[in-house]
């Protein structure tokens, strides 16, 4: 099945305690269904100090699946993604538009 989702893209979260948020995909895992979004499903992870780094609590972002995920189209609203078929190659666009992605 072909991606709806791609690192790079403006999304909005649709469920979950971080409801309403919007950020872009960092990285994507297909396998799992799971995306990181920066800004969001943040926890607080305790790093260990080395001779490198300081040690203490640092916020990290967590993976999120995509079903709660959506695009963001021009107009800033959630939006469905869909497949078309434009010179000889497959593309992505807005179902809410009808723009291409």
């Amino acid at each position: 099945m072909a991606a709806k989702l791609k690192k790079g893209d403006k999304i909005i979260v649709l469920a979950g305690k971080d409801k309403g948020k919007e950020g872009e995909i960092s990285k994507i895992n297909p396998s799992t269904g799971k995306a990181i979004v920066e800004g969001v499903n943040i926890a607080i992870r305790h790093i260990k100090q080395s001779q490198n780094t300081q040690g203490g609590k640092v916020p990290q972002p967590m993976p999120i699946q995509i079903s709660n995920l959506s695009l963001v189209d021009a107009n800033g609203k959630a939006t469905r993604v869909g497949f078309k078929i434009t010179d000889g190659k497959k593309t992505r666009f807005a179902k809410t538009t009808g723009d291409l992605i």
